[in-house]
C-alpha cells in the first residue's frame, strides 16, 4: 500500500499523529490498543492495511519507541516488519530475557546492591535483538515519518531524532538500532549508549544517550511540533493548497501505558532518603514520578488545547488509571503479569472514553461517546477516509497534468 509519507497532507484535510508513551513492560497495553485499530483499517481497507499507512507521524518514547520502529521499519517487500498483532507476541516473548526477574528476599536484595553500583540489568539481550531485527535500518528509511526523543547527559539537553531533521542534518540519520536502544535506556534499568554518527563533512558527532521519558514520556506535543516546524517553511507539503481550504485539523491518537493512583501517601514519602526514592516494593519511584507527571502534563496541555479550538473529538487518548501491584512496574516480567497487562490492555477496550479533568487532572469519563473501542472504530474510519481523500487528490492531479 502507498504510506501517508507518500500522500502528502497538502492533499487531504488532517495531518494524522500517533503517539505512544513509555513504561517497559507496560507497552503490551498499548500494543493492545494498536492490534484492535489495525483490525478496524482492515475490514476498512483490506487486510493488507497497516498502521504506517495512515499515520503522518508516528512518534514514541522508550517502549513506545521499540513499538514505533517495529512498525515504521521496512521488510525487504516494503511493508512493516511488523504488524500490530505481532507485537504484543514479541512482548510476551521477549520480556523475560530482557527484564530477567528474581523472586524473593534474595531477588530484593540483590536489586539493591545492582542498584548501588550500576543499572539492573546489563542490556545485552535488548542491545543484540534490536541489532538484529533492524540490521542496519537507517531513520530515513522507515516508511512513515517518525519522532523518538532521548536525551543527552553529555549536552544535558534533550535530542529529538525525527525523520524531518534528516533530509537537512545527516548526523541525526542515525541507525534506528542505535535510537531504540538509546530512548529505551531507563536510569538504574539499563545503561546508557554511545555511539557516533558523521555529518556531511565526514566530521563524527557522538551521542551520549539515556531513556527520552526523563524529558517527554508522552511524546505528543514533540511530534506536533515537529510538524509544526515543517508547516511553516516556504513550498511545504504541510500547509493545504489553495485559499479556499482551511488549514487541516490535527487528528491525534496518543497512547498511554498505564499508571498507579496515589501509590505513594505523603506520610511515608516523607521518611524515604536516597534509597528510599531509589528503591521501594520492586520499583523506582523517583523515576515513575518524574516520568509519569511529564506524560499528564502533556495530556492536560492537549486537552486544553484541542477543547479550545472546539475539537475534542480529534484527540483521542487512550489510559489506565488504575494499575495495582506488579502491573504497575515496569519490568516484572513473569509469564503471569505479562498476560496480565495483555488483559488489562482489551478490557481497556471496554472502559468508556474518558479524557483528562481540567481542574483535577484526573481521568473522567465522557459522556455520549461510548467505549474506548467505539472511538477507535470511529477513529478508524476518520483515518481511511483522510487517506482515501488524498489518494483521489492526487490522481486528479495527475489527470489533470
Amino acid at each position: 500500500m502507498t504510506t501517508m509519507k507518500n500522500l502528502p497532507p497538502s492533499d487531504g484535510d488532517m495531518i494524522t499523529i500517533l503517539s505512544i508513551d513509555g513504561g517497559g513492560v507496560r507497552g503490551i497495553i498499548p500494543a493492545t490498543i494498536l492490534e484492535f485499530l489495525e483490525t478496524q483499517l482492515e475490514k476498512l481497507d483490506g487486510l493488507d492495511a497497516r498502521l504506517a499507512d495512515y499515520f503522518d507521524v508516528m512518534a514514541g518514547t522508550s517502549t513506545g519507541g521499540l513499538v514505533t520502529a517495529m512498525l515504521t521499519a521496512p521488510s525487504k517487500g516494503k511493508k512493516p516488519l511488523y504488524a500490530a498483532k505481532d507485537v504484543t507476541r514479541f512482548y510476551l516473548e521477549h520480556c523475560p530475557s530482557i527484564f530477567p526477574y528474581r523472586k524473593g528476599p534474595s531477588g530484593w536484595l540483590q536489586s539493591i546492591y545492582t542498584l548501588l553500583r550500576g543499572p539492573k540489568y546489563s542490556g545485552d539481550y535488548l542491545h543484540n535483538l534490536v541489532k538484529e531485527i533492524l540490521r542496519g535500518i537507517r531513520l530515513n528509511e522507515l516508511l512513515t515519518n517518525v519522532v523518538i526523543p532521548t536525551y543527552d547527559t553529555n549536552l544535558q539537553q534533550p535530542i529529538i531524532f525525527s525523520t524531518f531533521e534528516t533530509k537537512n542534518d545527516i548526523s541525526k540519520d542515525a541507525y534506528l538500532s542505535d535510537i531504540c536502544i538509546s530512548t529505551s535506556a531507563a536510569p538504574t534499568y539499563l545503561p546508557a549508549h554511545h555511539f557516533e554518527t558523521k555529518d556531511r563533512s565526514g566530521n563524527p558527532r557522538e551521542f551520549n544517550l539515556i531513556d527520552g521519558g526523563v524529558a517527554a514520556n508522552n511524546p505528543t506535543l514533540i511530534a506536533i511540533n515537529e510538524v509544526t516546524k515543517e508547516s511553516i517553511k516556504p513550498n511545504n507539503d504541510w500547509v493545504s493548497r489553495g485559499k479556499a481550504k482551511a488549514k487541516q485539523k490535527f487528528l491525534v491518537l496518543s497512547l498511554g501505558t498505564g499508571y498507579q493512583t496515589a501509590a505513594y501517601k505523603a506520610t511515608d514519602v516523607a521518611k524515604w532518603g536516597l534509597l528510599g526514592w531509589l528503591y521501594n516494593s520492586g520499583r523506582v519511584p523517583i523515576l515513575e514520578t518524574f516520568m509519569q507527571s511529564s506524560s499528564d502534563m502533556v495530556d492536560i496541555h492537549a486537552s486544553v488545547v484541542f477543547q479550545a479550538f472546539e475539537s475534542e473529538q480529534n484527540y483521542l487518548r487512550v489510559q489506565e488509571s488504575e494499575l495495582t501491584g506488579e502491573a504497575a512496574s515496569v519490568d516484572i516480567s513473569t509469564e503471569q503479569n505479562l498476560k496480565k497487562l495483555e488483559d488489562i490492555g482489551l478490557q481497556l477496550l471496554h472502559k468508556p472514553v474518558s479524557r483528562v479533568d481540567l481542574e483535577t487532572g484526573l481521568f473522567k469519563p465522557v459522556s455520549n461517546e461510548g467505549t474506548n473501542s467505539d472511538a477507535l472504530i470511529r477513529f478508524a474510519k476518520k483515518l481511511s477516509d483522510e487517506r482515501k481523500l488524498r489518494m483521489d487528490t492526487a490522481r486528479n492531479r495527475v489527470a489533470n497534468l
